[in-house]
């Protein structure tokens, strides 16, 4: 028999709101956090806009990060360690009788500190080697964040971070789960952060001509399996869970979110940024979790779909559920949060985690917002626009990146 693994604290940094709380109310009423990029001048990209975190003030968070430490980390960082930080204390861990070699951290980000990368390189240019920032590596190494955490409340356990681009934070949700299964820790920190809307991450994109130009009209940008989708919207944030056995959860008292069941992983082998249109790779990671969460593909009773507004991961996917489930398929409620949130890249899959947690506590489904067009090769059940009371018991929550890597982590409701 293998370890239960359940998620027993929670915190999220997200573009539709900071903390549960608020987070929670902005799904339940299909809010969009998408706007104008204010940050920096758009006026020679051709998309301007992203899901940026709004009201990230520090000052709000000295309780768990002081302004000169703060100043020492990119924004990728500073946005996961709060979030790991809420997740900390809402799981009410007391950590004076715990053994701090037994609580381990795996994080998942796609391309960590690009923002200070690009500003270090304006700096080495325009003033030379000598002004480069002392901090500069450290604030862009992706791995910095577990390892923040760990100082922060002195985690010796597993501590590393996965990266696979959109991937990242379900492969570290993965591997937690399995060092947990393992017995090489009790309690692990995981999911993800990423905050790469900057000049040159968004010229990537916008070279790649993968984002939606829907400029004047930003909270209807992200319209994932709408016939009319122009491409993904950028996003930000960090999803941190506190994961625990289950036998150290309740012999402390915890209060249970849900459990982390299956994980399944595969890669498409195929193309370095589109999917393989037969999306034979994301049904065998769709499968692999199933499977190794030991239930049917009858018990899966929602999708929290990757869903990310192109063109062609809108239509692979649905055909790849439908490959895994045939006509139960069309049963199956699906929807996508980065409607709402915009795509936060690496820590996707750690704030829509957290999305399907809350969804579990609350007894509702959270829409697919802008879903106005049907497209025929888009035919299933996507909570258009509005939440549907409902309850949900075991979810798939699927995530897709470049390289081709799939993803794909099962969670359910507790029950003792």
């Amino acid at each position: 028999m293998k370890k239960r693994i359940v998620i027993t604290g929670m915190g999220v940094i997200s573009p539709i709101g900071i903390g549960k709380d608020e987070f929670t109310d902005s799904l339940k009423n299909g809010k969009s956090g998408v706007s104008l990029i204010e940050h920096f001048d758009t006026t020679d990209y051709p998309t301007k806009i992203a899901g940026s975190v709004k009201n990230f003030d520090l000052d709000k968070y000295e309780k768990y990060i002081d302004k000169k430490k703060a100043r020492r980390m990119a924004r990728f960082a500073q946005i996961g360690f709060v979030a790991a930080c809420q997740a900390v204390e809402d799981s009410k861990l007391d950590l004076s009788k715990e053994d701090l070699s037994r609580i381990g951290v795996v994080t998942g980000t796609g391309m960590g500190g690009l923002r200070v990368m690009e500003e270090e390189v304006e700096t080495l240019l325009t003033k030379g080697p000598k002004r480069v920032s002392p901090f500069l590596i450290p604030m862009i190494i992706s791995n910095i964040l577990p390892g923040e955490i760990a100082i922060k409340f002195g985690f010796t356990g597993p501590n590393y971070t996965t990266t696979s681009a959109c991937s990242s934070s379900n492969h570290a949700l993965g591997d937690a789960m399995k060092i947990l299964q393992a017995g090489e820790a009790d309690i692990m920190i995981s999911g993800g952060s990423e905050s790469v809307i900057s000049p040159l991450g968004l010229a990537g994109f916008c070279s790649m001509k993968a984002l939606s130009q829907r400029n004047d009209d930003p909270q209807r940008a992200s319209r994932p399996f709408d016939k009319d989708r122009d491409g993904f919207v950028m996003g930000e944030g960090a999803g941190i869970v506190v994961l625990e056995t289950l036998e150290h959860a309740k012999n402390r008292g915890a209060k249970i979110y849900g459990e982390l069941i299956g994980f399944g992983a595969s890669d498409d082998a195929y193309h370095i940024t589109a999917p393989d249109p037969e999306g034979k790779a994301a049904v065998l990671a769709m499968e692999a979790a199933i499977k190794s969460a030991g239930i049917s593909k009858d018990e899966i009773d929602y999708i929290n779909a990757h869903g990310t507004s192109t063109g062609l991961n809108d239509k692979t996917e649905t055909s790849a559920i439908k490959k895994v489930f045939g006509d139960r398929a069309y049963k199956i409620p699906i929807s996508s949060t980065k409607s709402m949130t915009g795509h936060i890249l690496g820590g996707a899959a750690g704030v829509e985690l957290i999305a399907i947690l809350v969804s579990i506590a609350g007894g509702f489904i959270h829409p697919t917002i802008n879903y106005e067009t049907p497209d025929p090769d888009c035919d299933l059940d996507y909570v258009p626009n509005k939440a549907r009371a409902e309850q949900i018991n075991t979810a798939l929550s699927n995530s897709l990146g470049f390289g081709g890597h799939n993803t794909t982590v099962v969670v359910k409701r507790y029950v003792d």
